[in-house]
């Protein structure tokens, strides 16, 4: 089974400053796996293991995300290989066509039985890539992906739905997005540090891909900060459990809540 993990190398918000109109400046911020992503690398990581696979790294970018210190952030992290899309024309690319070089990209590695991602990146954020990539490709997607595990010629996947657990059995090639719990991500240690310079890394020209541009271009045209609301402010004493208790009940049907 070959299993591919598209990762985006992002910027880290740890790092980046939020002025007094809510724009974020970024300037500053160093580039870092996306936070989700790791989840992603360790269900592929245990689910190659038990059936005798292969896990690829794949990620796509701006020329940026193609350095040393991102191959390794990346390749410690449990993978066999990783192939790169590295070219300043996506640089700022909106979701819709990053899924379209990511399909093309997958189209590009021989034999791929499962694409694993998190379930959105820490710097974007809109939760679509992984499914819009499904759909570029022509495969099943599911979301909300908690376990993974082989069954023969299916994937048996559990997933987060409304009211429960799904468990969905899958032939053929699919794409699945994880949530952020669905499994503790190794840290990497100075051996895997150190071996990950000697696992091979495969660089795709984005003209060979023949991706087509996507045809609405999708521009910010303002940002804020979250409306926090008017806070009532009311200060309960809880050295009397009960007046507090009592008290707590009247705010809240005062304003609405209950």
């Amino acid at each position: 089974m070959k299993i591919v993990v598209a990762y985006k190398w992002a910027a880290n918000p740890q790092d980046a400053e939020v002025g007094p109109d809510g724009t974020v400046d970024w300037n500053r911020a160093k580039g870092a796996v996306s936070e989700y992503d790791p989840v992603a690398f360790e269900l592929a990581r245990t689910l190659a293991d038990t059936c005798g696979g292969e896990v690829v790294g794949l990620t796509v970018g701006a020329a940026a995300i193609d350095s040393p210190l991102a191959r390794k952030a990346a390749l410690s992290r449990g993978l066999d290989s990783l192939v790169m899309v590295a070219d300043d024309a996506l640089s700022g690319a909106d979701g819709t066509t990053l899924a379209a070089v990511l399909a093309g990209a997958v189209r590009a590695i021989d034999g791929v039985d499962v694409v694993l991602a998190g379930e959105s990146s820490v710097d974007v954020g809109d939760r679509q890539v992984a499914m819009t990539l499904a759909a570029q490709l022509g495969w099943p997607g599911l979301n909300s992906v908690r376990t993974v595990t082989a069954d023969g010629a299916s994937v048996v996947v559990e997933r987060e739905v409304a009211g429960g657990v799904e468990t969905v059995a899958v032939e053929g090639p699919v794409v699945l997005a994880a949530t952020a719990d669905a499994a503790l991500p190794r840290v990497p240690g100075m051996k895997e540090i150190l071996g990950a310079a000697k696992k091979p890394t495969q660089l795709l020209d984005l003209a060979a891909l023949d991706v087509a541009a996507p045809a609405v271009t999708l521009a910010p045209v303002s940002t804020a900060r979250p409306d926090t609301g008017n806070r009532q402010r009311v200060m309960l004493d809880a050295s009397d459990l009960p007046a507090a208790a009592a008290q707590l009940t009247a705010a809240l049907r005062q304003s609405g809540v209950l």
